[in-house]
């Protein structure tokens, strides 16, 4: 490894790294694959449970294949932002019917998957292929910012200039830069967190750019947006209903998990069209049967 962060932060990964199932040399690409695709947004800690369930029912993609989208949207439970459940149902199809049932080992391949953007395309063939691809996550963006650029926080989308830095420091051989990308990664996620860095605890604090210019702060962050009472929380009302209900729902039904009709009107079409929801002949709700 010819960058001189390489040493110290992979030793510091191999100290202190988090056992987590898809980082285990026995996971699948499968298993990674899904992992990607739930992490997406969402914590570890919330992830974890959701993929060890998920690989119990569906250990291959060929396994997801032959369920239905509305098994997908059930096991996927409260995990959050649904459309990733129908995503890696067509997905898991697509994986059946075009490469085998098998996931494929190259990131431009991988892209071309639903729901698989560039992140998650460099990622899985990165951490299940060895591919030499550079994995630029938020924790591996911010840290990489803070020991190169000197800034405290990334901009919200990434540049190319990242995209350079991220590619000059990867190690040539691609199971190295696999290991790298985790390292950093890890880095991110443990010590050098957006909003309480624990710098003594950071392999290379001495050489970190950000430090050396005293640690200044990013620029004021804008509020998020509110949950409590919005589409989005409507949403989730609805399909729990729906999850909790082995066979179609009334209106009268999804009236009772939300009494605002104007709001659950436009919630129900918006879940209508991301593939959420199916309205049966007799206007009853179901979630899908079958792909779209």
């Amino acid at each position: 490894m010819s960058s001189p962060y390489a040493a110290p932060i992979v030793g510091w990964y191999q100290r202190n790294a988090r056992d987590l199932p898809w980082r285990r040399p026995d996971a699948s690409p499968w298993s990674i694959l899904v992992s990607e695709i739930m992490l997406q947004q969402t914590q570890v800690a919330r992830v974890l449970p959701a993929h060890a369930a998920w690989l119990e029912r569906w250990p291959t993609p060929r396994a997801l294949a032959d369920a239905t989208p509305g098994d997908a949207v059930r096991q996927w439970g409260r995990l959050g932002y649904p459309r990733r459940a129908i995503r890696l149902h067509a997905t898991a199809g697509e994986l059946v019917a075009k490469h085998n049932g098998q996931v494929p080992s190259d990131a431009a391949t991988l892209a071309q998957l639903p729901g698989v953007g560039s992140y998650t395309a460099a990622a899985v063939a990165s951490f299940a292929f060895g591919q030499r691809e550079p994995v630029l996550d938020t924790n591996v963006r911010r840290v990489l910012g803070r020991l190169i650029a000197g800034e405290a926080t990334p901009r919200q989308a990434t540049s190319a200039a990242e995209r350079r830095m991220a590619e000059q420091l990867l190690p040539q051989d691609g199971r190295q830069a696999a290991r790298w990308s985790v390292a950093v990664m890890e880095l991110g996620a443990l010590i050098c967190s957006a909003t309480s860095p624990n710098c003594q605890q950071c392999p290379v604090a001495d050489r970190c750019r950000w430090k050396q210019a005293g640690s200044p702060p990013a620029p004021p962050h804008r509020p998020g947006v509110r949950y409590q009472g919005t589409d989005r929380q409507c949403r989730g009302a609805l399909l729990a209903v729906l999850r909790a209900t082995p066979g179609a729902v009334t209106p009268d039904d999804l009236a009772a998990a939300w009494p605002e009709a104007e709001q659950r009107t436009r919630s129900l079409a918006s879940l209508a069209a991301d593939g959420l929801v199916a309205e049966l002949p007799d206007g009853s709700l179901t979630l899908p049967t079958a792909s779209a």
